[in-house]
Formats: structure tokens, sequence, C-alpha cells
């Protein structure tokens, strides 16, 4: 045989023809990668479907709150500061996030400007289901498919990205820093990280303060390493203070009395949401409002037994007590639950803050249980006995049962946003017509003067107001007008100046529960201005008494 025959290649082959090369998928293209990706793509898509099956909901008025948020926004880049020129009963925020937006409608005009903010809330929220997969990631499949799978379908999560509002950024920031925190199980020994993670923390803070909640238990965490825990905090306090900051030395007292002063007052002042209503909006399942109650307890009670028992469960099989992320995720998770339960005020975008923390509460200990790992990286399958074989199948079965249940889910979350929604909608293009642009417009909810390119007026006299019921709040120190606002002096003042420099008033249905309409707010209303369009939606257009509308 001679030397050439007998030579073996380098690649194992034999003989001089080289042996064919096979192709190496890239590192990044697991089977963990591949499932956030999709999953991700799947929340895109039930966020995008939400937007485009409702007739207006993307130009039109779907909520409230947005038009503070986002007219804030536009007053800030018209050079008017909120807590200093008007009343914002939110850190700022989101009023720095919508800033960007703000400044293209200069060019775009307001409406399309909110449409803008609309679709970065949209990219905001699916961007929660990446960053929640990449938090787990580390724990396997079963881990990334439950944890992305629930914050994808959770229906309050996809009604909460549907337009401007502050939960999904919320959301967003508070799951960056944790990724940033949390090196797999354990909170990360690297300073720079501790130190960038509480800056997202911190503004994630700066956006809605209900930050303070993760922000406490890692904190706690982190004890007793003092030197850990106070590198976080310094974090914390840098990513709140700095975009804070500004706003209130420029309006110290203003800023008190509007994130402060008036939220408590009005929780006192509020009527109670039932627990029950409370519930519907929590377990995160479309068409829940419609359970019976009896449907609704179980439903609940089964999802706290699952909780338990995985928790109990997984400690039995690791020999391990639970890391210290699965720790986060279930303080986190009864704290906030308590936070949703105990106030009056309740508002369905409020459970988008909870469902990453409860998709990982779950997802966490199910996942030890069934292809997970231990903290020390040593492989745990159920059930603990038996052959390897059994134990794969075990977590195939799983992991193809939570699969088929995110499908089954996802579909009936598109069923429900095929229903028609009770908003106002389009804004009727007589309104466009008979207000001329540039004029100065008052109203009782912005978001329609927003929707309307009529919320900056060329007036400096025009009010400033982009919340009603806020400065109400503010300046009553959290009394509503139904209960009693219009009987405080500076509400009253505050109004009767403002309608006082008004042209046009475009009020909505619901404006009793937002301005505080006194006898004297009446009578000067009545005798100054005229109705001159009443639409379909019930949005009234009055005009100033000696003024022509269009």
């Amino acid at each position: 045989m001679s030397e050439t025959l007998a030579r073996t290649s380098a690649d194992g082959s034999q003989g001089g023809a080289p042996a064919p090369q096979q192709r190496r998928r890239p590192a990044w293209l697991t089977p963990v990668n591949l499932t956030i990706i999709i999953i991700t793509l799947l929340a895109l898509v039930l966020r995008v479907y939400y937007q485009y099956t409702r007739p207006g909901f993307l130009l039109g008025v779907t909520e409230y709150d947005d038009g503070p948020y986002f007219g804030s926004a536009v007053r800030l880049v018209h050079g008017s500061m909120p807590y200093r020129d008007f009343v914002l009963v939110q850190p700022p925020g989101i009023t720095l996030l919508m800033s960007p937006a703000g400044l293209l409608t200069y060019w775009t005009g307001t409406a399309w400007g909110l449409a803008i903010g609309r679709i970065l809330t949209v990219l905001a929220g699916t961007a929660g289901v990446a960053l929640a997969g990449l938090l787990v990631r580390h724990r396997g499949l079963l881990a990334v498919l439950l944890t992305c799978g629930i914050v994808a379908v959770y229906s309050n999560g996809v009604a909460a990205a549907h337009t401007v509002l502050v939960e999904p950024w919320l959301v967003l920031f508070c799951l960056a820093g944790a990724v940033t925190v949390f090196d797999g199980d354990r909170i990360t020994a690297s300073t720079k990280r501790m130190v960038w993670g509480g800056v997202l923390f911190g503004f994630a803070g700066a956006v809605e303060a209900w930050a303070i909640v993760p922000v406490l238990v890692l904190a706690a965490l982190c004890l007793p390493r003092i030197k850990r825990a106070a590198i976080f905090a310094g974090g914390v306090a840098a990513g709140f203070l700095i975009p804070v900051l500004p706003f209130a030395i420029a309006g110290p007292t203003q800023l008190y009395h509007s994130l402060i002063t008036a939220q408590i007052g009005y929780r006192a002042h509020a009527g109670r949401v039932g627990v029950l209503l409370r519930l519907r909006n929590m377990v995160g399942f479309p068409y829940a409002l419609d359970w019976s109650r009896s449907l609704l307890l179980l439903t609940v009670f089964a999802l706290v037994i699952l909780v338990v028992v995985a928790w109990g469960a997984a400690i039995l099989v690791t020999q391990e007590p639970p890391p210290i992320l699965d720790w986060f995720a279930g303080v986190t998770t009864v704290l906030i639950i308590a936070m949703f339960l105990w106030p009056p005020q309740f508002h369905y975008h409020f459970t988008e803050f909870l469902a990453p923390f409860m998709a990982l509460t779950i997802a966490l200990p199910v996942a030890r249980l069934f292809g997970g790992a231990r903290p020390d990286g040593v492989a745990v399958t159920w059930p603990p006995t038996g052959s390897a074989k059994a134990a794969r199948q075990a977590g195939i079965a799983v992991v193809s049962v939570s699969a088929a249940a995110l499908v089954v889910v996802a579909a009936f979350q598109f069923r429900f946003e095929s229903g028609a929604p009770k908003v106002i909608g389009p804004i009727p293009a007589a309104i466009d017509q008979m207000i001329p642009s540039g004029a100065c417009v008052l109203t009782d909810q912005v978001s329609v003067t927003l929707a309307a390119n009529r919320f900056v007026s060329t007036d400096p006299n025009c009010p400033r107001v982009i919340d009603s019921l806020g400065t109400t709040l503010a300046l009553s120190h959290g009394l509503k007008p139904q209960t009693g606002a219009a009987k405080v002096a500076a509400v009253n003042a505050f109004w009767s100046q403002a309608f006082s420099k008004a042209q046009y008033v475009l009020l909505t249905s619901t404006t009793h529960r937002r301005i505080a309409w006194s006898p004297q707010l009446n009578a000067y209303f009545a005798s100054h201005f005229h109705l001159v369009y009443y639409s379909p939606r019930k949005l009234q257009l009055y005009v100033r008494n000696g003024l022509h509308a269009g």
C-alpha cells in the first residue's frame, strides 16, 4: 500500500480526496435563542394586530392617560416645563422618553407624533418579552418558553402596549436592569454591571414609582454584602435623580403636590375597585372579564397551587434552596399583588407590571423540575430516578404541552382583539374644519386635541393644561370633582382663568369627572360659549361668543 493511500487526512477521511465538511450552525442559533426570537415575534404580531384591527386606534382617541404623557413631551419641546408650567401627576421619565416623538410633531403634527409614540410603546412592550427570555435563558428551553410565552400573551400586557402608557416602559427598564444585575442565577460580582443595573432600575422609577418594589427586593438580596448593596443603591439614585432633579428644581412645590399630594389624596377619596375585578385583570387570560366568579376563583386557586407545588417539588428534587433569581421573582410578585389589592384605585393597564414577575415565578421552579439546572450547573430532570430516556421524554412532554398551551392562548387573544372596543376613535373631520390651526382650545381630554392636531396654540396666553383631572387633584390636594374639588378656591380660580382665555372648548361625555364644574364656572361657560358641533361619539365643540367656527 502506498504512502499516499495509507495516509489519513486531518479531517478523518482517507485518501487524497478531501472529505466534505459539515456546515456548522452559528453559535447563537440555539433552540433557546430561537424560542426567544419566535415568541418575541409572536408578541409583536399580537400587539400590532391589536392596533390595526381596531379602526382609529393608531390615529384616534383610545385612552385618557396617553394624552398627558405624550402631551407633556410636546409641551416640553415647545419650551414649557412640567411641574413649573403645568401639572403632571407622573414622574418625568415618560416625558423624556416621548420627547423625540414630540420633536417630530413640528413636522408631522401631533396626531402622527402620538401615533409614533404608540408604535414606540408597542416596540417597548415587545422588547420586554425578549429581555425576559434573556434573563432566564441559562435555565433552558422550558424556562424560556414559559417566561416569554406568558409575557407575550398576557392579555392586559398586549392592551397596555396599544398606546402611550407608562407600564410597558416601566417593565422594559426593570427587566433591562435585572438582565444587567443578574449573572445567571446569582447577582453579578461586577461593580460596573451593578452600577448600570441600578441606573436602569433608577430610570424605571423615574417612569413610574412602582420600580421601588423590585429595587428593594434586590437591595435586600444583596445583603449581607453592604458594599454591593451600596453600589447598587448608588446606581439607582443616579438613574432616578439625574432625569428628575432638573424638573424638581424648576418646580419643587408643584412637583410635590403632583406626585405626592394628588396621588395620596386621590386614593383616599376614590371609590374602591372590587377585588374580583382586580383578579380578573391580574390572571392575564383573554375573556377573563366575562368569567363567572367560580371559574375565576378556581383559576386563581389553581395558579397559587401550581406555584406552591412547583417551588416545593423543585426544592425536594434538586436538594437545593431556590436560587436568588427565583427569590427575586417570587418576592417581587407577592409584593406587586399586595400593592394592587390594597389601594382603592386600580386600572387594567397596571397589571402589565405584574406579568413578567408572575411569569418568572411560575417558570423558574417548573423549569428546575423538567430539564433545568441547579445553581452549581448540574442538570436536574424529573423524574429524579430512572433512565435518562424517561427523563428526556418527561421534559419533551412538558415542553410540548407548554407550547401547545401557548398556541391556544395566543389564538384566543387574537380572537379577543377582534372585538370592537368602546372608544372615541377617529376625530371627525368637522372638528378639524371648525377649529383654525393655532387656535386656543381647552379640553377635558387632551388626547382629543392631540389627535385633532389642535393641541399646540400660537397664542402665548393659552392655558397649557395637559391633564384636567390631574390638575384638579393637585390643586385640591386629592379631591375629584365628584368629591368636592369644586369647593376649593384654588381649583375654581384655575379653571375660571383657563376658560377666560380659551377660544374653543372641546369636551367629552365624561368632562364632569375631570373638570370641577362649580356653579360660577357653569354660569360663565353658559354665557360666553355656544355649542357648534356634537359628534356621534359625544364630542361637544363650543366656540366663544363672537367667534365663528370654521
